[in-house]
């Protein structure tokens, strides 16, 4: 079961959600062997995990626009490749793969970053998106040991 789950941010002029579907990690290793290295990933279960915004944002230093976006990842051991993508399909992985391959169009992305891995000190049971308030903000991916944070920045 991966009930749907949402997160959501509304400070400082800005007005953010997310929604998606959190697995559980039953007893797995998550990342390297549930979800491969180097794999795409729908980033959650089910449906594709989407991120909205009512304002122009910049993600690290590239700007994305207002609207939703379907948010993909390529994790991998020492840094994640985070894709915000402008289309949004109706599940997350393609059937017509029975499930093995993502239902991704990278032409579509409207933002491509590279982040670092951080380490959690013990196994995280679900997995988690959430916004962490610093300087800058902070789109959080959590679960087992493995802690990712995506940098929003307002204005550059």
């Amino acid at each position: 079961h991966s009930p749907q789950k949402s997160a959501s941010y509304t400070q400082d002029g800005l007005d953010l959600s997310v929604e998606y579907s959190s697995p559980f990690k039953k007893g797995r290793v998550i990342f390297g062997e549930l979800e491969p290295y180097g794999v795409v990933w729908r980033t959650g279960a089910n449906e594709p995990t989407t991120f909205r915004t009512t304002t122009e944002i910049n993600i690290v230093d590239k700007p994305l626009p207002a609207g939703t976006y379907s948010l993909w990842t390529r994790p991998g051991k020492e840094q994640w490749t985070v894709m915000f993508n402008s289309e949004i399909p109706d599940w997350g992985v393609s059937l017509s793969m029975e499930g093995a391959k993502a239902a991704y169009d990278p032409a579509q992305d409207a933002v491509k970053i590279t982040v670092p891995v951080r380490t959690l000190p013990k196994p995280q049971e679900r997995f988690l998106i959430d916004f962490e308030q610093g300087d800058p903000l902070y789109l959080t991916l959590s679960w087992d040991r493995t802690l990712i944070k995506i940098p929003i920045n307002p204005e550059l």
